[in-house]
């Protein structure tokens, strides 16, 4: 592979940077993540441009160049940043750095190129390549970090034990890159990142969540799992879901193990979805099988209910771990207490009324709740996993057949309150409440249709049952 990589460098950032570079007499070098990406073929819109000399007033030059106008200037960290067009671009003084054991924050010191990328997590993020006139796009690769990329290998700079102590969020993000790139982490790495694996409790939940998404969001997440498992990194901050792994037998009789079952739920997600959330709906829909596990000798192993209470987890799991406490916990509560209702359509009689039921609860989400509960049907018996796709698609059509015919999704009763208390002449009371209710059970059930005047009708007949009179 070529070491000079100027006919790559073609944006007008590089050029301008450049010149200006030259003309102030200072060295300055495109580095990190987009070299990585720019060799490996991905796109990047991060530039990080590292400057011998003084990296705030080349920002400010090459911005004014550019026809820039808003320049953000962090004197105190020596860094500085500008958006031009699609790009993000970054300009820092090289530096050098050292750590405390209780801390991932640096003591930083002005430094030269190597220093800077003494300090860099992994080779593949080291690289850098110069943009002084008379060596432009010259690679400068001290640790053979294209070697690396040539042979898909993670692997730190210095000692993986001072590397991932230095800063212990370099482990997960050894991780998120294996499972991105499909890359191996170097066995020196993995077996750093096992014996460091407590380090990450100086890290804050956000920083985590910041990794742990970007894994949930790659091709196959499950590579990010496993890894995280067997590093003991996902003990620190998901109990819940180590909790899932392992087989137990009684008499003969086992039942899978819920953790590689979810993996493998994620799995076949993330081939029909690039949703994050329900990814995690995914992660979290058997997450309460542990506490509701039970064996009985006549059928063998249960988890009755493990749909509602891990419904009532999904709240508490968001919570510790800094999840957005909104509509998406919301969104991935509700797919985790109705993901076995689709499949219980499959094994049993497909009715309109279990149908319309499904769709006023799932409302907007059942499309997801669907590409779901698809996604949980994972077997090694092929045959049965066969038998259950088509039984699937069956409730699938009957979905968008009701649907069509009903309109029965994020449906309201077409009979208001204030339509109940003017006809009948009384306040807000509990009779209202029993009206409404049941009119909408006789919509569910189909004993009368989803409009006006037949809901209208309904009213007027349980009204009278409950001994109120029409107003004159």
């Amino acid at each position: 592979m070529s070491t000079n990589f100027s006919s790559a460098l073609t944006h007008p950032v590089f050029k301008v940077v450049s010149q200006i570079a030259s003309e102030k007499g200072i060295s300055a070098f495109v580095i990190g993540g987009f070299v990585r990406d720019l060799i490996i073929g991905r796109p990047s819109k991060d530039i990080d441009i590292v400057v011998l000399g003084n990296g705030l007033e080349l920002a400010q030059l090459s911005a004014e160049k550019l026809r820039v106008k808003k320049v953000s200037l962090f004197k105190n960290f020596g860094t500085a940043h500008f958006a031009y067009k699609d790009l993000d671009v970054e300009f820092v003084g090289a530096r050098k750095e050292s750590y405390r054991s209780d801390s991932r924050k640096p003591i930083v010191e002005d430094g030269t190129l190597q220093d800077d990328q003494n300090r860099r997590d992994f080779t593949i993020n080291a690289l850098a390549l110069s943009l002084n006139i008379e060596t432009f796009g010259n690679l400068i690769d001290p640790f053979n970090g294209l070697k690396d990329i040539e042979l898909g290998i993670i692997r730190t700079p210095l000692e993986p034990d001072i590397t991932y102590s230095d800063d212990p969020l370099r482990m997960l993000r050894a991780i998120r890159f294996a499972t991105q790139l499909n890359f191996k982490i170097e066995t020196k790495s993995l077996e750093s990142i096992l014996r460091q694996s407590d380090r990450l409790k100086i890290i804050s939940q956000e920083r985590i969540n910041e990794e742990l998404n970007k894994i949930i969001l790659a091709d196959q997440p499950s590579r990010g799992f496993i890894l995280l498992k067997s590093t003991q990194l996902l003990h620190q901050f998901f109990p819940e879901m180590i909790a899932l792994v392992g087989i137990e037998t009684i008499d003969g009789k086992s039942h899978k193990d819920n953790f590689y079952h979810t993996l493998e739920v994620l799995d076949n997600v993330a081939e029909k979805s690039d949703s994050l959330w329900l990814r995690w709906a995914a992660i979290l829909h058997d997450i309460a099988k542990p506490p509701t596990k039970r064996f009985d000798k006549e059928i063998g192993w249960t988890f009755h209910g493990h749909e509602d209470l891990g419904a009532r987890m999904v709240p508490r799991i968001f919570t510790r771990m800094r999840l957005p406490l909104d509509q998406k916990m919301k969104y991935v509560q509700k797919l985790v207490r109705l993901h076995l209702r689709p499949i219980a359509l499959v094994k049993g009689t497909v009715t309109d009324s279990a149908i319309r039921r499904l769709l006023n609860e799932a409302g907007d989400d059942i499309e997801d709740l669907m590409t779901l509960c698809n996604a949980d049907i994972t077997s090694k018996n092929e045959f049965k996993v066969k038998k259950y796709k088509q039984n699937f698609e069956i409730v699938s059509l009957k979905l968008k057949d009701v649907e069509e015919k009903d309109q029965i999704r994020n449906f309201q009763p077409p009979v208001t309150g204030e339509l109940i208390m003017q006809t009948f002449g009384v306040g807000p009371c509990a009779e209202i409440g029993i009206i409404k209710s049941q009119i909408k059970e006789s919509i569910l059930e189909g004993t009368i249709p989803n409009e006006y005047e037949a809901a209208y009708a309904e009213m007027l007949r349980i009204g009278a049952e409950l001994g109120l009179k029409i107003e004159a």
